[in-house]
């Protein structure tokens, strides 16, 4: 296990002494987008929640297990927003609407004890993001500590739910929660999977299978409607299945806190019982049945299982899944060596690679990738086969950059830098192009964030924050026109509308990729706290981007756009304290020079390089009005024992 290095007493504090000339055109905007997303989630609050305890404004009936992720995706990504330097009252909001939200889900009866009652990991990763966040951005609050505590015990070994069979080390149905496990799918699908579902149409059967089912369209007699009920109830309603991996980061929040090893050896424990399962059978497998056998239900079949490799979603359920399960187990035990549960699925659809045109895809997969190719989308790339079912390989699509990003951010291994290559070289399309659009998961603009990384795109960053600042705008145009009614809003309408963007801020600010949608921590190589207000995120008019990055060093810019205001902050090695920060390295000026030599053109002396020794999680950088500095890092990752960070104060305030 590796030591714990937090808290160190004598901080290394350095003193930014180059002066800024005009302000870089990035500082400016990413400035300008913290003020933006400053107005929009406010707007959105006010449009959208009940002022009296936070809930959204919503008149419905949940009739199935379905919805609970829905309610809180509408704020997943703020208390990302504030951990990056969004506004004071942002937190104390976000954790009105989390308890607000939780009180509507408990009385919609899809909550109990504050917690899902069941339901597949797929959507509570989904659900839980917002959090893991509050968890994040203020671990000393006691209320969301005790929180995490209690949802975390749910899955230990001898807990009341039940949810996890110690003997077998499975969890005992891909539905579960506070209730323990939940067999079946509900009613909505037990009694009956029936023909008339459009959104479900696009995926196929779920059984492919069923006596006298070969297709969709033999879905509408009712009594093969019912079989295929009766045979999902029976086959992907027990058991165990690979999504379950997303309860991984649960756990690990968890112990965050205080490190129980009860906690990090359950995690460790569920990992390695599905590595195992993936090395015997030279796959991941996506299902294994009560008695602990892969295949139980389905024939011996490594595949088949609830949203597993043949439906919904194939490697974009697994390939999450598996990362963060394999980055939970990572960041317990300290090291990178369990990154071959990510490995698997990645590499088994890469093997299998062609080239393609989109435009031969159904429309549901085009529709989907088409903005995030932009022109390129009319040239052949390179496609995956996404899923595999009893025929064989099918429904490719290009392949999802965010997980091979993420393999090779996690662990900075070359095997997996040779992977993100071939996956850039073979893609088909230009990697460097910023395309506009916005997802679901406020994520895909990997390669062009890469490439800027590489040194290939140093226009990145202020493309990527016009794009962001455009997004922004795009989505408080549609709030502006939206006339509905809480009786007419469905369970997805505010995740079309939430005008908070957190992808480039990320990426820049930090050097991560966005948080794994499915369930998974917002990890950073960097990040930063406010000193002289005593909270985390950045300083107001401070601008931050890593410029580089690579498996020993990290190098970050930092510019104070204000006129008057000093700045004091802290920057840290990694999310939660985890990299050791060795030594920094700068530059300063040797010699005064004119205050507005850089403003007239003139000359100005070269830059004299010093260094210092840190040996600690963190260091102090003061900024005054108008200057920068860029910190050189060399680190070591993963050299301390992470943990939920507090935000020391500075001993006076500049402000």
């Amino acid at each position: 296990m590796t030591p714990d290095h937090h808290g160190d007493p004598a901080p290394q504090r350095i003193t930014a002494t180059v002066r800024s000339a005009a302000p870089p055109v990035w500082a400016v905007l990413q400035r300008r987008l913290f003020d933006d997303l400053d107005t929009a989630w406010r707007t959105f609050r006010d449009r959208y929640t009940d002022p009296a305890d936070g809930r959204l404004r919503y008149t419905g009936r949940i009739e199935d297990r379905d919805g609970a992720d829905d309610f809180y995706e509408a704020f997943f990504n703020w208390p990302a927003l504030y951990l990056l330097g969004g506004a004071d009252d942002l937190l104390p909001a976000v954790k009105q609407h989390w308890e607000g939200v939780t009180a509507q889900l408990t009385e919609l009866g899809l909550c109990n004890d504050e917690f899902e009652r069941g339901y597949d990991w797929f959507h509570q990763g989904e659900a839980l993001l917002m959090f893991y966040g509050i968890c994040a951005a203020d671990p000393d609050d006691p209320r969301f500590r005790d929180r995490a505590l209690r949802f975390a015990h749910q899955y230990l070994p001898g807990s009341p739910t039940g949810n996890y069979d110690p003997a077998r080390r499975i969890v005992r149905s891909p539905h579960n929660g506070s209730d323990g496990p939940r067999p079946g799918l509900g009613p909505q699908w037990d009694d009956g999977f029936a023909e008339d579902q459009p959104g479900m149409r696009p995926y196929g059967l779920p059984l492919e299978d069923v006596p006298g089912i070969s297709s969709w369209n033999d879905l509408a007699d009712p009594e093969l409607a019912a079989r295929m009920g009766r045979h999902m109830r029976d086959r992907l309603g027990h058991g165990d299945t690979a999504v379950n991996l997303a309860a991984t980061a649960l756990v690990t929040n968890a112990w965050l806190y205080d490190h129980d090893p009860r906690l990090s050896a359950w995690v460790l424990d569920y990992v390695d019982a599905w590595r195992e399962r993936a090395e015997r059978h030279g796959v991941l497998p996506d299902n294994v049945g009560l008695s602990g056998e892969v295949g139980e239900y389905h024939d011996g079949r490594w595949f088949g299982g609830h949203y597993g490799w043949t439906w919904p979603h194939g490697v974009h359920t697994l390939g999450a899944a598996a990362l963060v399960g394999a980055v939970s187990a990572c960041l317990v035990a300290g090291d990178a060596d369990r990154l071959d549960l990510a490995r698997r699925p990645l590499d088994q659809v890469w093997k299998q690679r062609r080239t393609g045109l989109l435009a031969d895809l159904p429309a549901a997969q085009r529709g989907a990738w088409e903005p995030l190719l932009g022109e390129d989308a009319t040239r052949p790339v390179t496609l995956v086969p996404t899923r595999v079912g009893v025929h064989g390989w099918f429904d490719p699509q290009p392949p999802q950059t965010a997980y091979w990003t993420w393999l090779w951010w996690y662990g900075q291994q070359d095997q997996d830098r040779e992977r993100l290559d071939a996956l850039a070289r073979e893609a088909g399309y230009d990697w460097s192009a910023v395309h506009a659009f916005r997802n679901k998961e406020e994520a895909g603009h990997e390669p062009p964030w890469l490439s800027y990384l590489a040194g290939a795109d140093p226009a990145y960053p202020e493309q990527a924050l016009q794009m962001a600042l455009a997004q922004v705008r795009h989505r408080m145009a549609l709030i502006a026109a939206d006339d509905a009614g809480p009786d007419e809003i469905d369970l997805h309408w505010w995740q079309r509308l939430n005008p908070v963007v957190t992808e480039v801020l990320t990426q820049l600010t930090t050097g991560a990729p966005q948080t794994l949608y499915n369930g998974g921590l917002q990890l950073a190589r960097v990040r930063y706290d406010d000193l002289d207000r005593g909270r985390p995120g950045l300083p107001p008019d401070v601008a931050a981007l890593v410029e580089e990055l690579d498996a020993t060093t990290t190098t970050v810019r930092l510019v104070n756009l204000s006129l008057t205001r000093t700045r004091t902050l802290r920057v840290r090695g990694g999310a939660f304290g985890e990299h050791l920060i060795t030594t920094a390295h700068w530059q300063i000026t040797p010699a005064p020079e004119a205050p507005d030599a850089h403003a007239y053109g003139l000359p100005t002396p070269d830059l004299a390089p010093l260094s210092a020794a840190v040996d600690g999680n963190a260091l102090h950088v003061t900024l005054p009005p108008g200057h920068e500095i860029r910190l050189r890092l060399d680190m070591r990752l993963n050299a301390s024992r992470p943990r939920h960070q507090s935000t020391p104060t500075h001993s006076r305030s500049t402000r």
